[in-house]
């Protein structure tokens, strides 16, 4: 049975086609808000109004100019005829740094005030209702989710009551005005700031933060010079600033405590030179050109990984026709590329519409549902049927003569194969993606694709390697009808994970689809060797099993079976279990694994599930929890985005009493795994 299950793994390989996945519920804002009144106030008086942030452990806001990337709050405000709000006033940020990207954030509870001035023609003892619809974005490390809420809270008119105390807290974090006019110059590539600040006032990792969006390159390092009681900062201009600055705002950050002042800054002569200061460390971060690195060599370890193997037959054919000429072998090789890097930034754009929607989803997130793969079904059965002969498609197909319509196609496909897979390079890279700004992610994506596409590009374009392939013949014809045998038992795993994600009966009801499929497109077939058009039989039985499968299958859907039990003995994963296992102070593994997933199960077989792993794990008292990411799980998915993984497999070993994490390697052994629990065994 354990070999079945590996053998279906590896066949699933070959159906990882990108389709709409279904919407999950939108979960709760990760950031909750609360609209807080100061105090009460006569009319014409101004009041203050606080926006109360409270982030969940992990989770951070923004600043009102985020920096690199992110997005500060907007407020639309619902007020009584002469009530009027002021502009939001930020406490002082804190900096972080992403992939080599700037942000401006707040890691714990933070409250932006907003000054409210009261209606001069109300009346004591009116109650004014105020409302305001926010918006903002709530990020971790790894993920970010537009949020929103609607706050409401009342002012009564009348004398002054007593004030919130929590107003005096966060008062204390706001800024300071400077009190004294600053300068600043633009002298190349670079931006001095004179700010007149006594010299008696101690800095430490001191970072100014600029309110003006793109004039200064926000994760470049910034110099800081004492001249008297005037202190110089160097700032780089951003690379896309736009003409010269008229004015500078903005918030110096004078310690770690954060304090700060508010900097208003016109044009004018700053002087040079000074005693040097220490600027804030940054912490250390990857670079982006190191991502893309990253993300080309995952993409290229992809095409020698067991789980892209079974689509390597699909290019053989491709690159056996390829060495009819060169000009056909570049352009088929231009097609395939192209093919392969549009899949991959599709399924990349689509997830990340999804994540800014607020849907808990990873990579591979289309195998996770039981509608997509009942349609990958019906896919593989309709290839198989093509390599068969029992009919033909009427436009350039997977294995027909060469062409770029053909090319593109098998591009399409194969990276559809690969991108469920998450390998060396690639975790890091793509984890990355789920953070940065959506143009560089799709940079990413983008480079996935090239990755997966550089060998058969390399064949397309040195001739040397193309001499090497076989020359066409008729055991092309041959090997096609052999093709059918991989996608045929590709089809018969797709049965077993459709009952895996939607039960026995809808396993069912998609295979009765397949069948009437295969008798649709053998009647085409027949009228297609007549020499007949096959084109409206064929449209109207897809058709027909379209509207068939809309109808049954979701009627058919229905929990799954439990897996059954391994030889490692294993415990559902939750946040809850890792908790109450770490506060008992026992090692835990954390094991996280799909159905579809073929690293996953070749680990599976060959390392996870051993007896010497389990003796191991038990005369340690190691906790086991495995989590199933087979269907969508939303809290799975928040622990492997919260761990900067975008997919399956992960492997996480918490050793014994409090010590730190750490996530294993993707490819395991018996043996690394026993050694996990070595020195404790007596």
């Amino acid at each position: 049975m354990r070999c079945y299950r590996l053998l279906v793994a590896v066949l699933l390989q070959c159906c990882a086609v990108l389709l709409l996945a279904v919407p999950a519920l939108a979960a709760p804002n990760h950031i909750a808000a609360e609209l807080v009144a100061e105090t009460t106030g006569m009319p014409g008086e101004t009041i203050t109004l606080a926006i109360a942030m409270r982030p969940e452990e992990g989770w951070h806001g923004y600043w009102q100019n985020p920096g690199d990337a992110g997005l500060g709050m907007t407020l639309k405000w619902s007020v009584p005829y002469g009530t009027r709000p002021g502009e939001m006033r930020y406490p002082v940020p804190t900096t972080l740094l992403v992939a080599g990207l700037m942000n401006h954030v707040y890691k714990g509870d933070y409250a932006v005030l907003v000054p409210l001035g009261l209606p001069v023609d109300g009346k004591p003892g009116t109650v004014l209702p105020i409302a305001v619809e926010a918006q903002w974005l709530a990020c971790t490390d790894q993920v970010c989710v537009p949020e929103r809420a609607r706050l409401q809270t009342s002012v009564v008119l009348g004398p002054r009551g007593a004030p919130d105390l929590r107003f005096d807290a966060w008062r204390a974090r706001l800024p300071a005005p400077l009190g004294a006019e600053a300068r600043f110059e633009v002298a190349g590539d670079r931006i001095r700031i004179g700010i007149p600040l006594p010299e008696r006032v101690p800095l430490a990792e001191p970072h100014f933060f600029a309110a003006e969006d793109r004039v200064v390159a926000y994760a470049a390092p910034q110099g800081f010079a004492r001249q008297g009681d005037l202190l110089v900062v160097t700032l780089d201009r951003a690379r896309m600033a736009a003409g010269q600055p008229q004015r500078l705002t903005g918030v110096l950050r004078l310690n770690a405590a954060g304090d700060g002042l508010q900097i208003e800054a016109k044009p004018g002569a700053v002087p040079v030179g000074g005693e040097p200061l220490a600027a804030a460390s940054a912490p250390p971060a990857q670079s982006l050109p190191l991502l893309l690195l990253a993300a080309l060599a995952g993409g290229l370890l992809l095409n020698i990984m067991p789980c892209v193997f079974p689509i390597l037959s699909l290019k053989a054919l491709s690159l056996a026709r390829a060495g009819e000429s060169e000009a056909q072998a570049r352009a088929e090789g231009i097609a395939y590329a192209a093919g392969v890097m549009v899949a991959c930034a599709a399924l990349g754009g689509l997830l990340l519409v999804l994540r800014a929607a607020g849907e808990e989803v990873g990579w591979a997130f289309q195998l996770q549902e039981p509608g997509v793969v009942a349609v990958l079904l019906l896919l593989a059965v309709a290839i198989t049927a093509n390599l068969l002969g029992l009919f033909e498609f009427a436009v350039p197909g997977f294995a027909r003569e060469g062409s770029p319509q053909g090319a593109f196609a098998t591009g399409l496909l194969a990276a559809f194969v690969a991108t469920p897979c998450t390998g060396p390079f690639m975790a890091a890279a793509m984890g990355a993606a789920l953070l940065l700004p959506p143009l560089l992610a799709l940079a990413l994506f983008l480079a996935l694709g090239l990755g997966i596409a550089l060998p058969f590009l390399a064949v397309a374009f040195v001739p040397p390697l193309r001499r090497r392939l076989p020359k066409p013949g008729p055991w092309m014809v041959r090997f096609r009808h052999w093709l059918a045998v991989p996608m045929g038992l590709t089809a018969i795993a797709l049965v077993w994970l459709a009952s895996r994600l939607g039960g026995t009966a809808f396993a069912l009801a998609a295979a009765g689809l397949g069948f009437g499929l295969v008798a649709a497109l053998a009647v085409a077939g027949r009228r297609q060797r007549r020499g007949q058009s096959a084109t409206t039989p064929m449209l109207a039985g897809l058709a027909a099993i379209a509207l068939a499968g809309v109808i049954l299958l979701p009627r058919t859907v229905a929990a799954p079976a439990a897996a059954g039990v391994g030889i490692l003995p294993a415990t559902p994963f939750s946040e809850a279990a890792l908790a109450e296992a770490r506060a008992q102070g026992k090692p835990v593994f954390a094991w996280f694994t799909a159905d579809w997933c073929l690293t996953c199960k070749v680990n599976e077989e060959v390392a996870i599930e051993r007896p010497e792993v389990r003796d191991a794990f038990a005369g340690a008292g190691v906790v086991v929890l495995r989590g199933d990411w087979t269907r969508r799980d939303p809290a799975i998915t928040r622990y492997l985005t919260a761990q900067g993984a975008a997919g399956v497999p992960l492997y996480v070993w918490y050793p014994a009493g409090s010590g730190a994490p750490r996530q294993l390697p993707q490819v395991l052994t018996p043996d690394s795994l026993v050694a996990l629990v070595a020195a404790r065994t007596p």
